[in-house]
């Protein structure tokens, strides 16, 4: 809202007017918004492609969870837009979308592990059998995408009690995220120790640089799970809390975060440091119903 200084001059206010909804606690930023939204399209595409190159099918959940991303930045490139006169839509869609696109991107990387163990045949090592694995981690990241999804869409109606029970189940569905990760995380490290104490014939083939792959996963985990315990604080706080009233944590500790545990896929691709082209295609789909294999 223009205020008149004593000058006559227009100055714009950083707070919305009283009669407008509160959906933000804040101005929104267009010019932040947009350029995540381009990032994202930009990181989307690139995996677009790569996933054809490689046949890395396992990649379309990642590929979705970015493009998911850039429609909740282009939401808030709406909203900024409609300041301070904000509609619901905008606001429900870029809340809905960058809260849940993580679950999506984490699907992913749940796979890439099942494939760096079938790759070096080191299924022996892992804390989980091969029959369970990704089933475990995906149904975990199914559950706390729908947790977030409803509680979202509760938080989105700026009603009393439906505002607190949104807030909880936003709650829970990130202590699920992070949960499920934090095991992800230990099932991940065990099998590397234990591989790399007693390796097996595969995985100290040349062609394979299965632990690059590792440490490109460990990476993309750690940058997702801070991201998760931001939001977990942040939500705690409530809707009036400190990080939801700051803009700056959103880009901070969301969309860098997540822009580079999805970019990072892109400089280091696990299917060329796999040899996937090597593997046979029976075994391949006996590990994951997405299937597939790869060629550098």
């Amino acid at each position: 809202m223009a205020t008149p200084t004593a000058s006559g001059a227009a100055v714009t206010s950083t707070v919305a007017t009283a009669s407008t909804p509160d959906y933000y606690n804040y101005n929104p930023t267009k010019t932040g918004a947009s350029i995540v939204a381009i990032l994202f399209v930009v990181v989307s595409l690139t995996h677009l492609i790569k996933a054809f190159r490689h046949r890395a099918w396992f990649f379309f959940p990642m590929i979705i969870g970015g493009i998911l991303e850039c429609i909740g930045y282009v939401a808030r490139v709406k909203s900024a837009q409609e300041t301070p006169d904000w509609t619901e839509g905008p606001y429900i869609v870029q809340a809905l979308t960058i809260l849940v696109a993580p679950a999506l991107v984490a699907a992913t990387i749940y796979m890439i592990l099942g494939r760096i163990i079938l790759a070096t045949d080191g299924e022996a090592f892992s804390l989980i059998r091969k029959k369970w694995l990704t089933k475990i981690f995906v149904f975990g990241d199914v559950l706390s995408f729908f947790v977030l999804a409803g509680g979202s869409a509760l938080l989105a109606s700026k009603k009393g009690s439906l505002l607190k029970l949104g807030e909880n189940l936003i709650l829970v569905g990130l202590f699920i995220q992070i949960v499920f990760f934090g095991l992800f995380i230990v099932v991940s490290y065990l099998f590397h120790t234990r591989i790399h104490r007693n390796p097996t014939p595969a995985s100290l083939s040349p062609h394979l640089n299965w632990q690059q792959a590792l440490y490109v996963l460990y990476a993309a985990s750690l940058l997702i799970m801070v991201r998760s315990v931001v939001r977990v604080i942040e939500y705690a706080q409530g809707t009036g809390g400190y990080i939801l009233s700051h803009e700056v944590f959103l880009y901070v500790f969301d969309a860098a975060l997540m822009f580079i545990a999805v970019a990072i896929f892109v400089l280091w691709h696990p299917s060329p440091m796999l040899g996937l082209d090597n593997r046979g295609k029976k075994s391949d789909s006996e590990w994951y119903p997405l299937g597939g294999t790869a060629r550098p």
